[in-house]
């Protein structure tokens, strides 16, 4: 995303018009340049990238405000789950045209959240393209050396944590799709708008990042679904779990819809689009992160431990008897 002040070609004027306002970094060179420069203060860059794809990650149909929120946040979600302070992102928008109509408030939002986060535009770059839009974020954050918070840590006897609550982004997928959800919400009008806000806009957790390094052994932020997250992080600590799906934090419109048989529990588990955040704990700091949430204005739940083994997590009911997932996350392919 680099304009060249000589020249005034369209996709030049593009990036001063929409864009130029957001590189608010000095390193950014106010787009003229073809790279940034992005200090380290002595600390460990975190980096991570998500896209965000239409007919896949939103529908074309959203709007371009919220559009724009999701594809940055979904980035600040997994560097708070590293427990790393955001420091800038660039940004790849493949368009299939310029309308101001939707540039313009796409913009304006991304802008907003830049501001928001702490985290602003440090360049990119603009294509055209006769399929879907795509808009690709890579966001960088900073930790203090050798603090950065991986999925290798869970150990035996932590308890697992999740932040917020779980399945609400996909029960406001399917709301905006017409499914069940939608037919049985049709004379709630406020849970349907809080379930579709969910979906459109995620929330990222980034106020309990110090308190997740601080306290966690291991994190991920819940992205694909909780059953296939906590999976992950399991296979790659070497460990198992137990989760108590009674303790699972559901919404009120999400637990209603589950109680009406609207919904079903694996649907909520294994749904994604959540970016909340999952960690594991020492026993002895659990209450410490906990209190860090409620400070934040966050609900953080405990759901589970952590067990030794190689098996894949065990769901419990109420009963103590195991849930058969057959499905864990959502997967591209």
């Amino acid at each position: 995303m680099t304009q060249d002040r000589t020249q005034s070609s369209p996709e030049d004027s593009l990036i001063a018009r929409y864009f130029k306002p957001l590189a608010t970094d000095p390193g950014a060179f106010g787009l003229v340049d073809d790279a940034a420069v992005l200090s380290s203060s002595g600390d460990d860059i975190v980096v991570t990238t998500d896209a965000v794809v239409e007919g896949v990650h939103y529908l074309a149909t959203d709007p371009p405000d919220t559009i724009a929120r999701k594809a940055l946040r979904v980035n600040l979600s997994d560097l708070a789950a590293k427990g790393a302070t955001p420091a800038g992102f660039v940004l790849t928008l493949a368009l299939r045209s310029k309308e101001d109509a939707w540039l313009r408030p796409f913009a304006d939002a991304l802008g907003e959240d830049a501001k928001e986060f702490a985290c602003p535009l440090l360049g990119g770059d603009t294509v055209s393209t006769p399929g879907p839009q795509m808009i690709s974020i890579t966001a960088f954050g900073r930790v203090p050396q050798g603090r950065m918070v991986g999925r290798t840590g869970a150990r035996p006897g932590d308890r697992i944590l999740v932040t917020g609550t779980i399945g609400d982004a996909a029960l406001g997928l399917d709301v905006l799709t017409g499914g069940a959800a939608a037919a049985a919400l049709a004379t709630d009008p406020a849970a349907r708008e809080a379930l579709v806000s969910r979906y459109r806009v995620p929330q990222p957790r980034n106020p309990l990042a110090r308190a997740v390094r601080d306290h966690a052994t291991a994190a991920m932020d819940v992205s694909d679904g909780l059953a296939g997250d906590l999976t992950k992080l399991c296979a790659a600590s070497g460990v198992s779990a137990t989760v108590d799906v009674t303790s699972v934090p559901f919404s009120a419109a999400a637990a209603s819809l589950v109680a009406r048989n609207v919904a079903c529990v694996e649907t909520l588990l294994a749904g994604g689009d959540d970016y909340e955040v999952l960690c594991t704990v020492p026993p002895a700091q659990v209450d410490a992160l906990m209190a860090a949430g409620r400070a934040a204005g966050l609900a953080v739940t405990a759901i589970g431990t952590i067990v030794a083994g190689k098996q894949g997590p065990r769901f419990l009911d109420g009963q103590g008897q195991e849930l058969v997932l057959r499905r864990l996350s959502y997967s591209h392919f």
